[in-house]
């Protein structure tokens, strides 16, 4: 597993400010998070197992 101490962290670009559901990704692509709650749990996760869940996301399967 990475070391996310040093990871830096992108919000989605369908975030808001008005407290929608967001979501930040790792730079090393293993590892998502809320974005309302930095400091609360990560998943993480092999990177290709990161695309297809982020897609399965992104194409509303999930919701």
């Amino acid at each position: 597993m990475t070391d996310l101490t040093r990871a830096k962290w992108r919000k989605s670009r369908r975030s808001t400010n008005s407290g929608g559901n967001c979501v930040e990704v790792a730079n090393t692509l293993d590892a998502v998070r809320d974005s309302k709650n930095p400091q609360g749990p990560v998943l993480t996760c092999a990177p290709a197992a990161l695309g297809a869940f982020l897609a399965g996301v992104k194409s509303g399967r999930l919701d």
